[in-house]
């Protein structure tokens, strides 16, 4: 029974192919664009996710922040606060807090013989690569030594290498590093591993000093700009967070004096609002769904007007009411199905194309994918219900007589 109906239904849509393609397209259209818009989002997402992760590990973010002066007085920060000993005391009084990097940047002209680049110094410890698991390809990273006797050496990031040293071996080379008129002298003593531009921008056009030596030779101050923290594990993240606060606001007198996030703050707040635009998508894509449904629903109804003779035929001869009403039930669930398979290839492959372009993940929820299928057959059903209703009701009498 249900075969036969099933093959009545196929014979019936391949009749008229044209209309039957064109009433398919709203579903097509309403979910390939469901899966693609989900697809590309969780695509983006996943990659925004690992770009963090490539930051480091349970990482923690402290910089000074700005408060007025009173009256004519001039305003300060507390960046006048942020010293070495800061981080140093937050390392060893926190417990959740494994360790402490102070960081420091500047602006300036590498130079080696003809060849100059405009590349950023960062001023760090030796625990900068471990923090932000980003190490040396070649030779090392300077060690606690040179940060405690301010030696001038210097890890370079592979841009600049290609830049200053495009036919010669870097190592145990001189570069000089120009700044506000002054020129210091630096020797190579690592180069960096290729990182992918990400969310903090082009690691491999950096290089990287002690922080002691670009306090006393690039900065001469004795301030760094700011603080990263690690956490001892992505579970002790939140309370390291808050030990860090407490022994802040003990340390800093003034309020908003310093900014504080970690990364699982971060992580926390892109994925909310990718949630929420992947949500607002979805709705305006399911709009396409429920045009497919009224043009499955206006098919039906000139089927049916179409095939009036048909029905009387068939209820002249025995059939039921509910045989007639199974039937163009089954031709709308024929219609939306087809469509939703139609539209899970094409949106499978619109996201796969465009993930490629955009050189992120391609990820293909099977969750969504059913649930947009379903979706799309309640659609063919529910726009099916009022054509198939209207038909069985019609009278064979009048039925047959119908031109």
């Amino acid at each position: 029974m249900i075969f036969e109906t099933f093959k009545i239904a196929i014979q019936s849509l391949f009749a008229n192919k044209l209309r039957t393609l064109l009433s398919m397209l709203g579903i097509i259209i309403g979910v390939a664009a469901v899966i693609a818009v989900v697809s590309i989002a969780s695509g983006s997402q996943a990659q925004i996710t690992s770009q963090i992760s490539d930051l480091g590990s349970n990482l923690i973010n402290i910089s000074p922040g700005i408060s007025s002066g009173a009256g004519g007085q001039i305003s300060r920060t507390s960046a006048d606060i942020f010293t070495l000993d800061l981080g140093k005391h937050i390392e060893k009084n926190s417990p959740n807090v494994k360790r402490v990097v102070p960081t420091s940047s500047a602006s300036g002209l590498l130079i080696k013989a003809n060849n100059n680049y405009r590349a950023t110094i960062v001023g760090t410890e030796a625990d900068y690569q471990v923090i932000n698991k980003y190490y040396p390809v070649k030779g090392m990273f300077f060690s606690q030594y040179d940060v405690d006797n301010s030696t001038g050496v210097i890890v370079l990031g592979t841009d600049l290498v290609e830049e200053l040293f495009p036919d010669s071996e870097p190592l145990g080379q001189s570069v000089k590093f120009n700044i506000n008129n002054s020129t210091q002298v630096f020797r190579v003593i690592g180069v960096m591993e290729d990182k992918a531009r990400g969310l903090i921008g082009d690691l491999n056009s950096q290089a990287y000093i002690p922080i002691t030596t670009f306090m006393n030779k690039v900065s001469n101050s004795n301030y760094v700009s700011n603080f990263v923290a690690q956490a001892v594990s992505s579970e002790n993240a939140e309370m390291a967070l808050y030990e860090i606060e407490y022994l802040l606001d003990g340390y800093i007198s003034e309020d908003d004096e310093y900014n504080i996030f970690s990364q699982d703050q971060l992580l926390d707040t892109i994925n909310s609002v990718t949630n929420t635009l992947k949500l607002m998508l979805i709705g305006i894509a399911g709009i396409s769904l429920l045009v497919g449904g009224i043009g499955i629903m206006n098919i039906m109804l000139v089927s049916v007007t179409e095939r009036t003779r048909e029905i009387g035929i068939r209820k002249a001869l025995g059939a039921k009411k509910s045989n007639i009403l199974f039937q163009f039930i089954m031709e709308a669930l024929v219609l939306s199905s087809v469509g939703g398979i139609i539209g899970i290839f094409l949106g499978g492959l619109a996201s796969y194309s465009i993930s490629q372009i955009g050189g992120w993940p391609f990820v293909m929820s099977t969750l969504i994918v059913l649930i947009a299928f379903t979706f799309s057959l309640f659609v063919g059903m529910f726009f099916g219900i009022y054509p198939a209703y209207r038909a069985s009701k019609l009278n064979p009498v009048d039925a047959l007589s119908y031109e």
